[in-house]
């Protein structure tokens, strides 16, 4: 698969594995599939009457002989090991199964994903055909993956999380096509001098590779990067090939008003900003206002009654309140109780927002998401919380349309915009949770049963900081786009 993305992966995993960074995304990406995997043993042997191979402890050669002496036995097996053809493959799932007075096996792949992938199509059809040199009377391959409309029901109940598709005829019929690649990946291997393969779309796809930075190591670095453009896209790559990397080379008539806009200003390093406009955009929108942001947890595997798997789910928003007179207020909200937060966190937003004034947010189509989703799932709720909803103002798509500071480089996050309007905020100052993945990972570390009482308040007091900094972030950003100085916090 290392050889489907890229030969010089191949060769560097197989010679230079140590040159390999992953990013803490792909670690993120690693941890969830290996949940799922867990998972899927229990939903596949609810009696617990299977055998797990640990390669990691039996080591190949074990592994690949227990595998076979498996195969004689009517029981699941998981990470079995078959070893063919010039090359190895480890089942995720087999199960026996009767056809004609004979034992066959069924093989199921699972992946964390919510559906079937170009790559996993090549991935089954590997297994298959190891599997099948190896002498293993294979039935049947299906590909299992999250079926996100699923909805949990709670009692540590997972049937109905995965969804298999039967890839059974396509994976067979690809037996002299994975023959090929296993000849094509041998060679690379065997060779003792790394591929020559300049970087590009493939290093991203079908996902990040971890050897990108040695590789782009010596590549020219450009003062005023393509990539800073908003939304170039696959543009990038086309200017790429045409050997064009910097702002300063990229001709005016392939950008389209907004790219330019951050070219000329990037270039000339001033700042764009059109107060008239700005000030217009928020004259329709009385004080009080309410400064609104939310944070969210994923799981692929729900834990809490009633949510689906990647949802997004509230435990976390804070509020700061602007009155008509000046006068900053700041409300917040933060379960880290371990319980599901969402209706407790629905009840503190429709009292914090009160029923008037404009609700600013940062990205409104994510607040409002979130607002909806509650709103059906507590019906009693609903209303309340579509109020709020029809309040909702914008103020990303003000702060798109009307500034830009060179600083920004292309990005119009509120993690870039507050330096640029405000240079003594900063979030590298906050302590520990500094962005949306590590609050992620911070409220994952409070909800966890081991986690101790006191790193437990040091968590909440740092989630709290990095919200409250987020809200009071939008009221500087009102501040300058309003035209206005007068705050009493």
């Amino acid at each position: 698969m290392a050889l489907r993305q890229c030969q010089k992966r191949l060769w560097l995993e197989v010679h230079r594995r140590d040159l390999r960074e992953d990013s803490s995304s792909t670690e993120a990406i690693f941890q969830t599939g290996h949940q799922v995997g867990e998972l899927a043993q229990r939903i596949y042997d609810p009696e617990n009457l299977g055998a797990l191979i640990d390669v990691q402890t039996e080591g190949f050669a074990r592994a690949f002989e227990r595998s076979a002496e498996l195969l004689h036995a009517a029981q699941p097996i998981f990470e079995a090991g078959f070893s063919a053809g010039g090359a190895l493959a480890f089942a995720d799932v087999m199960l026996p199964e009767q056809q004609d007075g004979q034992r066959v096996w069924r093989m199921v792949e699972v992946k964390s994903s919510t559906s079937v992938k170009d790559y996993h199509r090549d991935d089954v059809a590997v297994q298959a055909f190891v599997a099948q040199s190896a002498g293993v009377a294979l039935q049947s391959i299906s590909l299992a993956h999250i079926d996100s409309s699923w909805t949990y029901p709670g009692d540590g109940d997972y049937c109905g999380l995965l969804k298999e598709n039967d890839l059974t005829a396509e994976a067979f019929s690809r037996t002299e096509e994975v023959k090929s690649w296993i000849a094509q990946a041998q060679l690379v291997s065997a060779s003792p001098v790394e591929p020559a393969i300049e970087i590009g779309a493939h290093c991203d796809t079908p996902f990040a590779c971890g050897f990108y930075d040695y590789c782009s190591r010596d590549e020219p670095k450009a003062e005023y990067p393509v990539y800073w453009l908003p939304y170039i896209g696959a543009k990038a790559a086309t200017l790429a090939e045409q050997g064009v990397i910097d702002l300063r080379n990229v001709p005016d008539d392939f950008l389209n008003a907004r790219q330019q806009r951050v070219k000329t200003h990037t270039l000339a390093n001033t700042v764009f900003f059109d107060a008239v406009g700005a000030a217009a955009d928020l004259a329709a929108h009385s004080l009080p206002a309410h400064f609104l942001d939310f944070e969210t947890i994923q799981f692929a595997v729900p834990i809490w009654k009633g949510t689906r798997p990647y949802q997004q789910n509230t435990f976390q928003f804070s509020l700061h309140t602007l009155s008509s007179s000046g006068q900053l207020d700041h409300t917040e909200f933060l379960d880290i109780s371990g319980n599901d937060p969402s209706e407790p966190f629905a009840r503190a937003l429709i009292t914090a927002c009160s029923q008037s004034g404009p609700v600013y947010v940062y990205n409104a189509g994510f607040e409002t998401a979130r607002m909806s989703e509650l709103a059906i799932r507590y019906p009693p709720l609903s209303q309340d919380l579509r109020a709020i909803n029809a309040r909702v103002v914008d103020l990303l798509s003000i702060a798109r349309e009307r500034y830009y500071h060179p600083s920004q480089q292309g990005s119009w996050s509120i993690k870039k915009v507050l330096p640029a309007v405000a240079p003594e905020l900063r979030y590298d100052a906050l302590d520990g949770v500094r962005d949306g993945g590590m609050a992620m990972e911070a409220f994952l570390e409070a909800i966890h049963p081991d986690t101790s009482a006191e790193r437990k308040k040091q968590i909440e007091q740092q989630l709290l900081a990095y919200c409250k900094l987020d809200t009071y972030a939008m009221v500087r950003l009102w501040q300058v786009f309003a035209g206005r100085t007068e705050l009493k916090v």
